[in-house]
């Protein structure tokens, strides 16, 4: 029995809105390693060109138990490598390089002793490894965040983007502690926690914080994330193709992911220490 939207994952979702249902027929060569059911990956029309969609969703008969909930273990993340590095070789010698788009939900890393023992570090750091070659290699790279994007689960699947776009929506979190864990870290209590994020925005767990701090390319709002419209995927599609766009036509490496024209006035301080260390270590503006 198909699951209804409500029961889906959000980044099943919009996976199947955005890729399934647009699909192309491209000749695409298997990846290099299997890849689980937790990880979808296939190739779309993205305003008018191919590109590759990528997404990790829950899968209850994983080997592993902590990654059955969306998380990002040992298989996704090889899974993550293995996929992106498939479409580096397929367009090595293509005159455009096809878009890579990372739908972003996940709950964090699956830290486990299985995932210790079989190296979990290792494989997290070839999925960033990966996704930044790609970007390197000319390849756009962007991320959707339509739910949760923690730690290092978003370290290895969104993260190396040149352009960030997020669903502005509660359930939207990019953090690098899920909330209730960080009240145990700290000892505190979660709301203390919450009215500490509404004077220091890193701590905040509002998407809206994040956006004022300068990481995110693109906050989209009026989106119904848990069951979208036709023309509210329209819409997100569009937003894509404009960051893809802007990827195209911008620098290869992530030193200025925003433009200048819309950073925000939270980020003073870190535009302040860059300043400081292009002056002192004279590195390129």
């Amino acid at each position: 029995m198909t699951p209804s939207p409500r029961q889906a994952s959000r980044a099943r979702i919009w996976f199947e809105a955005l890729a399934a249902q647009g699909a192309v027929g491209i000749s695409v060569a298997p990846p290099p390693v299997a890849t689980p059911p937790s990880l979808l990956c296939a190739d779309a029309s993205l305003g008018g060109e191919p590109a590759r969609f990528l997404a990790v969703v829950p899968d209850p008969d994983s080997p592993f138990p902590r990654a059955r909930g969306g998380e990002i273990g040992v298989r996704e993340a090889w899974g993550l490598a293995a996929s992106v590095r498939q479409a580096i070789e397929a367009d090595r010698h293509a005159a455009v390089q096809r878009p890579l788009v990372a739908i972003v939900d996940t709950a964090g890393q699956a830290y486990g002793r299985l995932e210790e023992l079989l190296g979990i570090h290792l494989a997290l750091a070839a999925a960033v490894d990966a996704y930044a070659s790609a970007r390197l290699a000319g390849h756009p790279v962007v991320a959707l965040v339509v739910g949760r994007a923690i730690s290092g689960a978003f370290l290895a699947h969104g993260l190396q983007a040149s352009c960030i776009l997020a669903l502005d929506d509660p359930g939207v979190v990019v953090h690098v502690m899920a909330k209730e864990a960080a009240a145990l870290v700290l000892r505190r209590p979660v709301a203390e926690l919450e009215s500490l994020g509404e004077t220091v925005l890193p701590m905040s767990y509002d998407i809206r914080a994040l956006a004022r701090l300068g990481l995110l390319h693109r906050l989209i709002g009026g989106i119904d994330a848990e069951a979208p419209s036709a023309e509210e995927v329209r819409r997100v599609a569009v937003e894509l193709g404009a960051a893809v766009a802007r990827a195209r036509g911008g620098p290869l490496d992530r030193m200025r992911r925003v433009p200048r024209e819309h950073e925000p006035r939270g980020s003073w301080a870190t535009l302040a220490v860059r300043k400081a260390l292009t002056l002192q270590w004279d590195l390129p503006p």
